[in-house]
């Protein structure tokens, strides 16, 4: 059971692997752009290739759904990034349960968001959890864990596909384990859950006035998506990469947060709550990602003009 990108590579493990794959559930289809046609899921589209079953309920708790997957007498449901919760009814049909591949170490970052999260709040450790799922949401025992140090400049996109690599090979480690009646679950502390919010285009506003060292890993947590904006008069401008740098405070003590201090051939530097960013990778409403320098050739860029969080 899965639906993005994430869930891939661990569906590619199981097909490739000795298991019998019987089906395949993701979430029904889904209108694409102004065409409005129809789009597959990620997950979707590898099983066709493969010619695996596909289940797409509305509601993974309606009746008929529930008696279909009863018929199927699975010995384990495997779930990444499935999107709809599971109810007990769903959970206690497999002979050995649902195996939930969540990109955290839990109870960590529980929720929707995990990987972006961790980087926005510039955590140096993170990693994929194994659990036996229960009702809640990502509060079943813990049966595997796999650790992954965060390279300085990671971003959301890079941990996302460090990540995805690592739930193939747990899963089937897991599931030998659970033929072997070897495993050893582990209840979660609940005094140390903390939860990772579902991202939004909101969640991607700069607000200035935070300290500089915030900003750049908000920039680094939503790229590539949902990605860092402010505006620029009118026009939203998407911030790609940043530096954090320190000006001296007596420079723009009095200047509003927000305010670009200087600008050069490559660059230029914003006043933040707590130091300077400097602006090195951009791209203005309409037009495509570049290197700041490139923006620069093309935008009339001036010191003491003010980035906002809203158009104006």
């Amino acid at each position: 059971m899965g639906t993005p990108d994430f869930a891939v590579d661990t569906l590619q493990a199981l097909i490739q692997s000795r298991h019998e794959l019987i089906g395949v559930v993701t979430q029904p289809d889904k209108p694409k752009g102004r065409s409005g046609k129809m789009q597959f899921s990620p997950v979707k589209e590898t099983a066709l290739e493969c010619d695996i079953p596909i289940y797409q309920p509305k509601r993974v708790r309606d009746d008929a759904f529930l008696e279909e997957m009863r018929q199927l007498l699975p010995d384990a449901i495997v779930v990444v990034a499935f999107g709809q919760i599971l109810p007990k009814e769903f959970l206690e049909i497999p002979k050995y349960g649902c195996f939930n591949v969540h990109a955290s170490l839990l109870p960590k970052l529980r929720g929707a968001a995990p990987i972006q999260w961790s980087v926005i709040q510039g955590d140096q450790e993170s990693g994929v959890t194994i659990q036996q799922m229960d009702e809640g949401i990502d509060t079943g025992d813990i049966l595997l864990v796999e650790k992954y140090q965060l390279e300085e400049k990671e971003t959301g996109g890079s941990l996302f596909d460090k990540l995805a690599k690592f739930g193939g090979r747990m899963i089937l480690e897991t599931l030998q384990a659970a033929e072997d009646g070897t495993l050893h679950p582990v209840k979660q502390d609940e005094a140390e859950h903390t939860y990772a919010k579902m991202l939004s285009k909101e969640t991607g506003k700069i607000d200035f006035s935070k300290s500089a060292v915030q900003i750049e890993r908000l920039i680094r947590g939503l790229n590539p998506w949902p990605s860092a904006y402010c505006f620029l008069g009118d026009k939203m401008l998407k911030i790609w990469e940043a530096d954090v740098v320190w000006k001296p405070e007596e420079e723009s003590q009095c200047l509003e947060n927000g305010t670009v201090v200087s600008v050069s051939k490559s660059d230029f530097t914003v006043k933040t709550g707590e130091g300077c960013l400097k602006i090195l990778s951009v791209q203005l409403e309409g037009k495509k990602r570049m290197d700041t320098a490139a923006f620069l050739r093309g935008f009339s860029l001036e010191k003491g003009v003010v980035l906002r969080s809203e158009r104006g």
